[in-house]
């Protein structure tokens, strides 16, 4: 007699959480039209339903995880849009994140590359040793002789010419107040440490004290890429510089890192330092700007963070700031971690689409809490042409504080 397979695989084994995860789907539908892949696609493979369905199947092995069935969980986002509208309240974040630990990662990650970017010290020795070799200059040529596809080409295209700004630095005298840790992670370490340094000021402002954890990378990149020791080795590390800190709560500027930091710290308070400020909005005051600012949330920052309240309520205080988010409905930049290294292309469909409705609103600048979002969308803007400066959303805010 044939073995047939469990209705339902038990929920002890990790097949079995996810094919429970699964369950909790009812296929209504209602996350198709908010999935950035589905739009581009039109292919129910590349929907939320899509994808729980091929995830239940592998669950309960009744499909093999082929390279062509696998890849439609590979160029899922992680945006999260679909837990916002389901009614079911499917956790659709966790059974993907079960779902790729089980395949492990995937054979398009490029490991060398990432293991590189996880490394902020090595990052920025890089950086420093591009600009004596004069990088700018010789960069573009060097783009045009990769393959469009190489996750090398594409890490080119983001990287900044700039010099990385200086390490964070606090002012131990300054406050007197409840003591947060800022988590500075990996990229953001390098290639957002101005907005981290604003985001000091501004506490500082508010009376906090402020100290600055090591620079690391929390895991995210590895628990959602499937490379499962590697995320729990980032989560041991976090635990323990959080134990080091002796603060109240834990801050990141970059939303992207939220998620997993309170996944390795389910009892602290992770937030975005906006939440902190945002009740002190009243009490700060800041210099005239008149400039017209197209407002990009990054997915991290609406469906994980929830801070754009927050920010929006912080931009307003800037005198003659026209401040106009992107019209909804919400998609994806197509960023979204080490997706822009993995499927370029594909990520370059989703940012020129958002290009084009930024371009709708005529910005003099673009904001965007997530580094990963502002590289992305700060190398699309430079192939366009287009004369948009690119910040955090902190770093706006610091520079017009008035007694900064």
């Amino acid at each position: 007699m044939m073995d047939m397979p469990l209705e339902k695989t038990p929920h002890s084994t990790p097949s079995g959480r996810i094919a429970d995860l699964a369950d909790q789907c009812v296929q209504c539908g209602l996350c198709l039209p908010v999935c950035p892949t589905y739009a581009l696609d039109r292919n129910e493979a590349e929907s939320p339903r899509g994808r729980i369905a091929i995830a239940s199947a592998l669950a309960r092995g009744l499909a093999d995880p082929a390279a062509g069935l696998r890849e439609h969980l590979d160029h899922c986002l992680g945006c999260l849009n679909c837990e916002k509208v389901c009614p079911a309240h499917v956790q659709y974040g966790e059974l993907l994140i079960a779902t790729r630990a089980s395949l492990g990662p995937s054979p398009q990650r490029p490991k060398h590359l990432l293991g590189l970017i996880k490394r902020p010290a090595w990052m920025r020795l890089l950086r420093w040793f591009g600009r004596w070799l004069a990088l700018p200059r010789w960069k573009d040529l060097l783009i045009r002789r990769l393959p469009t596809a190489s996750p090398w080409r594409a890490a080119l295209r983001t990287m900044p010419v700039a010099a990385p700004a200086m390490r964070v630095r606090t002012d131990e005298t300054h406050a007197e107040g409840p003591c947060v840790a800022l988590f500075p992670g990996c990229v953001a370490s390098v290639d957002d440490a101005e907005a981290q340094q604003a985001a000091v000021a501004l506490l500082q402002a508010a009376g906090f004290q402020v100290s600055v954890l090591p620079a690391f990378c929390c895991g995210a990149m590895d628990l959602h890429g499937g490379a499962t020791k590697g995320a729990e080795r980032a989560a041991r590390k976090v635990q323990k510089a959080w134990l080091a800190s002796g603060a109240t709560r834990l801050l990141s500027v970059t939303p992207g890192c939220l998620g997993t930091l309170r996944r390795a710290l389910p009892d602290v308070s992770v937030m975005d330092p906006l939440e902190l400020l945002a009740p002190h909005a009243e009490a700060m005051r800041f210099r005239p700007l008149a400039r017209r600012v197209a407002l990009h949330l990054p997915c991290t920052q609406l469906n994980v963070a929830g801070s754009a309240g927050a920010l929006l309520q912080l931009l307003h205080r800037v005198p003659q700031l026209d401040v106009v988010p992107l019209p909804p409905p919400a998609s994806c930049c197509g960023a979204a971690g080490s997706h822009l290294l993995e499927y370029p292309e594909r990520a370059a469909q989703l940012r020129d689409r958002m290009l084009r409705q930024l371009g709708a609103l005529e910005p003099h600048l673009l904001l965007s809490s997530n580094i990963g979002c502002r590289l992305h969308l700060g190398a699309g803007i430079r192939d366009q042409g287009l004369q948009w400066r690119h910040l955090h959303p902190l770093t706006l805010l610091a520079q017009q504080l008035e007694h900064a």
